[in-house]
């Protein structure tokens, strides 16, 4: 698995020579300024709205009072902490969503993207067809849905164990790690269905290659500690990176 993680981190790398090389940028820029403005708007009123539900949560079971009558710094300090880590997992909670919509908004391009990539490793042409290009977003939309649904299922319960104590500090990281796994896999994905793989195959495949889908989503995860450009490239860097990450050095142009 260490072996996958670095082949699919170096693959970025790879990735920005690619597109330099082959002028891919109109491809990139367009996906990228529409995913940070949806991304930027959608952050700030979900932050918005996380605060005023955990301020109402508190209130409403009648913790933040318990804990004002404590007068315990120590409880103080735990209380603030995991109020904080809880809005963190449900801003993590809302990146997953949106990330979702935009991969079945953006499936079209990212598969054509994906395609093109593999075009120019090969040497080959794959001619466009709509037809092709329809079950290519079908697929892309039900490997979305697909992964949301499971990710949202170890969201929640990690949500949970972000109130326990101690315990709960940890669920930010374990939140992250699971959502890298599962945008990585998405971008995979698009590769498995250009190999004719079903989905069931592509599941098996990944699910054995665990490695490669988890580096791939860790790099677009450190892509956004960089503002606005980071947000941008993100997206279509993880498509181009995930195409090459599956094929041999040697082969990659």
């Amino acid at each position: 698995m260490l072996k996958e993680l670095i082949i699919a981190i170096q693959s970025y790398i790879q990735a920005h020579h690619f597109i330099v090389r082959h002028k891919l940028w109109k491809w990139i820029l367009i996906p990228g300024i529409l995913y940070t403005l949806l991304f930027v708007t959608g952050m700030y009123y979900f932050g918005q709205t996380s605060s005023d539900f955990i301020a109402w949560m508190t209130l409403k079971t009648g913790l933040r009072n318990w804990i004002d009558e404590l007068s315990s710094s120590f409880i103080g300090f735990l209380f603030v902490f995991g109020t904080a880590l809880l809005w963190l997992v449900l801003m993590l909670l809302y990146f997953s969503l949106f990330k979702y919509l935009f991969l079945i908004l953006g499936s079209p391009l990212f598969a054509y993207l994906s395609e093109k990539t593999a075009s120019i490793i090969e040497g080959k042409d794959y001619p466009f067809s709509f037809k092709q290009l329809g079950k290519d977003i079908i697929r892309g939309i039900s490997i979305a849905l697909r992964n949301s649904v499971w990710q949202t299922v170890y969201l929640l319960a990690i949500l949970l164990l972000s109130l326990i104590p101690l315990i709960g500090w940890l669920t930010p990281i374990l939140a992250i790690l699971v959502e890298c796994y599962y945008y990585g896999f998405s971008m995979l994905d698009y590769s498995m269905e250009r190999q004719k793989k079903t989905p069931a195959e592509s599941i098996f495949y990944i699910g054995h290659h665990k490695g490669l889908a988890l580096g791939n989503g860790i790099i677009f995860y450190m892509m956004h500690i960089l503002p606005v450009i980071g947000w941008i490239l993100a997206p279509a860097y993880a498509v181009v990176a995930a195409t090459l990450s599956i094929y041999p050095a040697g082969t990659k142009k």
